[in-house]
Parts: structure tokens; sequence; C-alpha cells
């Protein structure tokens, strides 16, 4: 690897939408993140929807006009 030209590894602070934080390495200062192991649903077992920007909402008014 040349000198000089890499940026620089170091431990950061990652913030979640929840309000959980953890310890994490990356080349940034901190991390903001909408969702981590403690809130994701594979992880917890428990369904919840992240709704950006109604996304969901516009995804079943999209499909009702199929259904009928």
């Amino acid at each position: 690897m040349k000198d000089g030209i890499h940026p620089e590894y170091k431990e950061t602070l990652v913030h979640c939408a929840c309000g959980n934080t953890f310890n994490t390495m990356s080349t940034q200062d901190e991390i903001h993140v909408e969702i981590c192991s403690v809130c994701h649903p594979f992880y917890t077992g428990k369904q919840r929807l992240v709704d950006t920007a109604g996304r969901v909402e516009r995804f079943k008014r999209k499909y009702e006009k199929a259904e009928k």
C-alpha cells in the first residue's frame, strides 16, 4: 500500500433512530442509521413497517385498485 493516500481507520460511534448507540470501526467520525440489530424485525421477531415518505401507503393504494 502507498503511504499517505489511505483514510484513517478509527473507532466510530453509530447512532440508530431507535436510540441505540454502539461502536464500530470506520473512516467516518459518526454514522447515523435508521434501523439496527436492536430494532430490525429479523433480529427482534416483531413485524414493524418502516415507512419512508409514505411508500407503504402508496403501495397499498396502488394494489387496492388492482384488487377491484
